[in-house]
Order: C-alpha cells, then sequence, then structure tokens
C-alpha cells in the first residue's frame, strides 16, 4: 500500500461503474434488528420510530424485529419489555438462542441448552474432503440422534469432552477442531453470564423430551408438518421444505409429523438445516400466537356451555357485590344519620346548659 506495486482486482471495470456501491450498506440497514431493539428498549427508548440513530434502518425492518420479539414474548402488546425480554437482553445472542436458553432452565435442561446455543453459535463443524466422502459421511452417522440435528450437536460435544477435548479425536471423526475450540470458549462465557443472572445449569440426563421442547418454544415460528416423503410444508405459510440430506432425519425409515428447523438453505429447493422432532401438542401451549388446536363439534357445544354458565355466574357475583354495595352503602349512610343526630344533640344539650348559667347570672343580678 506505501510503493509502487501491482493490483489485481477480481471484478470487471464495468462491474466497478455500474454494479457497485460507493460505500458498504452499513450493518444495522442490512442485518436482524433482534439485540438492537431489545438494547434500546432496555435503556428506555420507547419510540424507536424517532430514535435518532446515525444510520437509520428502514423502519420496515425495525417493526419486524418489534413483531418477531413479541412473537417470542420479548415485548408485551404495548411494546414494553416483559419480564422474559430482560432476561434476554443479557445476553449477546440471536433472540430466538435466547429465549431457548431461559426456558431451558424453566424446563430443568439448561445444561444441555446451554450446549445446543454454543454449537448453533459456529459454522458447521464436520467437513467432508471429496476423496473421502464415503468415510467422513460414515464417522458422522455414528454421532447422530434420529430424531434431532439439535442433539446429534450435543452428543458430538459430550463425545469430545468426554475424549479430554482432543484435536486427534476431531481429526479422526473428521469435526474441525478449531470450531469445537470456539464451542468450548462461548460455552465458558454464556455459562458465566448465566451464574450472573442467578441461574441454575441442570441436567436432564437421558430424557430428550425436555430438550425438544425447550427448542420448540424458541422456533415454532419454523413449525412443519410432514406432505410427504422427507417433505414438509411450514404451518405459517405453506412453504415446501425438504430435510438436507446431512440431517440426521434425513433417510429414515420413518418421517415425524411435526418438526422445527433452525434455517432454510435456498439451493435448488428450499432445504431445512438443523432439524428436531417435536410433538404436534407443543404448538399450541408454546406458540399461542400462531397454533390453537381445532375444537370437535361437541367441544365446541361443551365450551360455550362453560362460557354460558361461566357468564351467569360472573353475573349472579357482580349482583351480589352490587347488593353488597348497596347494603355497605345504607349502613354507611345511617350511620351518618346518627353521628349527625348524636352532634344536634350535644349541640342542644351546650345551648341549654348555657341558657341555665345566663338564666342564673339575671337572677343574681336582679335582672
Amino acid at each position: 500500500r506505501t510503493t509502487n506495486g501491482f493490483a489485481f482486482r477480481l471484478y470487471t471495470e464495468n462491474q466497478f461503474h455500474w454494479e457497485m456501491l460507493q460505500t458498504t450498506v452499513p450493518e444495522i440497514q442490512r442485518t436482524n434488528l433482534g439485540n438492537v431493539v431489545l438494547l434500546l428498549k432496555s435503556l428506555g427508548v420507547d419510540n424507536l420510530l424517532e430514535f435518532d440513530f446515525m444510520d437509520p434502518p428502514p423502519q420496515e425492518n425495525i417493526c419486524n424485529s418489534m413483531y418477531q420479539l413479541w412473537v417470542l414474548g420479548a415485548l408485551d402488546n404495548t411494546g414494553a419489555l416483559t419480564p422474559m425480554g430482560r432476561k434476554m437482553v443479557e445476553f449477546p445472542l440471536d433472540p430466538a438462542l435466547s429465549k431457548m436458553l431461559i426456558v431451558g432452565e424453566e424446563l430443568k435442561c439448561s445444561s444441555e441448552i446451554l450446549t445446543i446455543t454454543s454449537m448453533l453459535s459456529v459454522p458447521r463443524i464436520f467437513f467432508r474432503p471429496p476423496d473421502r466422502a464415503e468415510e467422513s459421511d460414515a464417522a458422522r452417522e455414528k454421532f447422530q440422534v434420529p430424531e434431532s440435528d439439535h442433539l446429534t450437536f450435543l452428543h458430538v460435544f459430550q463425545r469430545w469432552k468426554a475424549e479430554g477435548y482432543k484435536a486427534e479425536w476431531c481429526k479422526k471423526h473428521f469435526i474441525h477442531v478449531k470450531t469445537l475450540r470456539k464451542v468450548r470458549e462461548i460455552r465458558s462465557q454464556l455459562l458465566d453470564i448465566m451464574k450472573s443472572q442467578r441461574m441454575s445449569i441442570i441436567s436432564c440426563g437421558t430424557d430428550w423430551d425436555p430438550v425438544r421442547k425447550a427448542i420448540c418454544s424458541a422456533y415454532f415460528q419454523n413449525a412443519g408438518r410432514l406432505k410427504g416423503i422427507g417433505q414438509y410444508v411450514n404451518l405459517r405459510n405453506g412453504m415446501p421444505c425438504h430435510l438436507h440430506p446431512t440431517s440426521a432425519l434425513y433417510g429414515l425409515g420413518y418421517t415425524p409429523d411435526y418438526i422445527v428447523y433452525h434455517e432454510l438453505v435456498m439451493t435448488s429447493k428450499e432445504y431445512m438445516r438443523t432439524v428436531t422432532a417435536i410433538d404436534g401438542k407443543w404448538l399450541p401451549e408454546l406458540g399461542p400466537v400462531f397454533f390453537s388446536i381445532k375444537e370437535t363439534y361437541a367441544q365446541r357445544i361443551e365450551r360455550k356451555k362453560q362460557e354460558k354458565e361461566e357468564k351467569a355466574k360472573m353475573e349472579e357475583e357482580m349482583a351480589e357485590k352490587l347488593e353488597r354495595d348497596e347494603e355497605e352503602r345504607r349502613k354507611k349512610a345511617k350511620k351518618k344519620i346518627r353521628k349527625e343526630k348524636q352532634k344536634m344533640l350535644v349541640a342542644g344539650a351546650k345551648l341549654s346548659k348555657g341558657a341555665k348559667k345566663a338564666f342564673r347570672r339575671k337572677k343574681r343580678f336582679g335582672m
């Protein structure tokens, strides 16, 4: 940069003049604003649309981020931070991952979720040399948990930990050792934050249902229902999605009815990457914003009957309350009248006593 030399440009002159921008688009204008919104809300900024940004992001991006935070339960209906949102602010993670950590503690599987969150915060951990493709695929299959790619990641880290965090073990199983070291570093950082927030670190042992439920609580908006062999349809927008060939669920003898995925990869098809099988009944429980259980005719009749009974009970309680209030008002009125009468009697007695004294004085002086 300081002496004469040669410059090799990886673009044409035409591209330089007509396709490239004068400056790079600021990061705040081209990334997810979830963490930015959470931070500003925690600092007391209520109206984000009028906030004086140095490089203002599109208002649509701000609104979309606020909507996603509302869906996750981080913001209430007025746009204020909820208790969940205040906890999420403390973590330097995507909001969905932050929620997954918090729910993991509630479901008593925070240790496993902590590891999975760390694994999701790095690029791919497996590598596949072209000349040893079959060997690397066989090594990957040893770690696969049939119902979840997230649990597969957990299995990899636990095995590496059991082997003493050895680099040779990673090389043998076609795993990037630098990536796993980064995972370990991230996990340690998140663990410190959880301890500072007085969050308990609990393991669920071999019961994976709490782990899958915690994952579903953060990614229910990415839920899919089985449509065909290896093909799902997104429950929110109806988009067809396919299992990625590297998924632990790909090529199984069965496919679960409902899944959630971490991200979509757009190539020749819309492939779901990092997929976990879930129970469909969890969706209305964990994502009531989007999902509900469809009622049968008998259930609808029973619900209307219960609503009618509850309404009648509420009206009866309201009538009783009004009657009690009226009785209380009458008692207060009577009490007030008695007090006024007592005051009048006391005043009359004082007046009578004063008149007698005046009469005696007049009589004494011969008046």
